[in-house]
């Protein structure tokens, strides 16, 4: 099973002139923790999370500042000054994140977020964001295998495609926030959704798919006010 098996296709990403406030929104609204920055070509040039972002924080009278960097009173660095004050997506995001391409092992992806302390990895080909990698993606596609290495079979691949398609353009459902794995044609349906109704949806665009034997509906609803993975 390979990245491509598992990632998430439909990425939310920002460029690299959008405001910050802007980008807070978006993961708010769309419950994730963090955006790829992407230029027109959509090459990635760096990430957004929340850790980013906590580097600002406004006080009562409005004052942006880094709660963080008053801990430290008279250190100053030019670097952390701007990603503290920055208002642009290229002034706070990680610049140069780590990439992988669709045919990168589980087991390789693991150990790489294991050894660089991230959450997620974009995924890439030709140079261009084609999907991303959670660690909610990589635990969803350990516990479906026993296999980590290899290649899923094409069959497998193309019901996977059929159903995300299939939910996208006709639930009403963000695929950013749901994991397809197949595996022998047995479909697993992972991640959040916003309500029941959504979450059959799902199970019923799975169901109806050619080459579908079986359905797992693991998908849990988004709790109020939560950011999701």
């Amino acid at each position: 099973m390979q990245a491509a098996d598992i990632m998430t296709h439909d990425v939310i990403s920002v460029g690299p002139e959008e405001d910050v406030n802007a980008i807070a929104k978006l993961l708010l609204t769309h419950h994730i923790s963090a955006v790829p920055v992407v230029d027109d070509a959509q090459k990635v040039l760096g990430i957004v999370s929340e850790g980013d972002l906590m580097r600002r924080v406004k006080s009562e009278e409005g004052e942006e500042r880094s709660w963080w960097l008053s801990l430290f009173a008279g250190q100053k660095n030019a670097t952390e000054y701007v990603k503290s004050h920055g208002r642009k997506a290229s002034e706070v995001m990680t610049p140069d994140p780590l990439t992988i391409d669709e045919s990168t092992p589980l087991h390789k992806i693991a150990r790489l977020l294991e050894k660089h302390r991230i959450k997620r990895v974009p995924v890439v080909s030709d140079g261009k964001l084609v999907g991303i990698v959670s660690r909610a993606n990589l635990l969803q596609g350990l516990a479906s295998s026993e296999v980590t290495t290899g290649e899923a079979p094409g069959d497998d691949r193309a019901i996977r495609e059929a159903i995300l398609k299939e939910v996208e353009e006709n639930t009403g459902v963000r695929v950013a926030g749901i994991s397809v794995i197949v595996s022998e044609g047995v479909a697993e349906l992972w991640g959040l959704v916003e309500s029941n109704e959504q979450r059959k949806a799902v199970q019923v665009a799975a169901e109806n798919t050619p080459g579908v034997t079986k359905v797992e509906n693991n998908l849990g609803l988004v709790p109020k006010g939560v950011g999701g993975y």
